[in-house]
């Protein structure tokens, strides 16, 4: 005796679609773990390099603020590294080399104003001994008459060529006297 035996018709069907489902969800499963965010190293790395860079140009005297920003959220960042939160870690990384970048900027502009009012001040003690010494000076007191006579010696007067017309107290650059018409000699002296 022969018994022939065929299935169900329904049972097929549901056997298909759980191996169809179980199939489904492993390839899901698959594409989620290569779906997942890479570490944000690139920017991590270049907040780090902005901090530095900040702290390079004077942030810490000039806008220490926005440095502190940009430390806690670097600080964060890395956090979020530790805990396998890329993307947090690449956002808070983002927002520390916004901070650094703009506390770098703010110590950069900070120094300039600084050397700016350096050299004014200098320019103003500059101006300030010119005029000075550009004011005549006031004529010295004459020696005592009581002097011994070996201290006093009567000088020479100078010859009339090397005297010439006083030049004008206007300040500035006065030009030359010109020559004279004397001729000199090979020795230096005039004839």
């Amino acid at each position: 005796m022969v018994h022939i035996f065929s299935r169900p018709p329904g049972r097929l069907k549901r056997i298909g679609r759980a191996a169809g489902g179980l199939t489904l969800g492993l390839a899901m499963l698959a594409l989620a773990g290569c779906a997942t965010v890479p570490p944000p190293d690139a920017s991590m790395n270049q907040a780090q390099a902005l901090l530095q860079s900040a702290r390079d140009a004077g942030a810490a005297d000039y806008d220490p603020v926005d440095l502190g920003f940009a430390q806690a959220k670097f600080q964060q960042a890395q956090s979020a590294m530790a805990a396998r939160k890329y993307a947090d870690a690449a956002n808070l990384a983002e927002e520390a080399r916004a901070d650094a970048e703009l506390a770098r900027t703010r110590a950069q502009l900070g120094s300039a104003r600084a050397q700016i009012q350096a050299k004014v001040e200098e320019n103003t003690r500059l101006r300030e001994q010119t005029e000075a010494h550009a004011r005549p000076a006031p004529a010295p007191a004459p020696a005592p008459a009581s002097s011994s006579p070996e201290t006093l010696q009567d000088m020479p007067a100078p010859s009339a060529s090397v005297l010439s017309a006083p030049l004008p107290q206007g300040g500035g650059f006065q030009p030359m006297p010109a020559p004279s018409t004397s001729t000199r000699t090979n020795d230096g002296g005039q004839r």
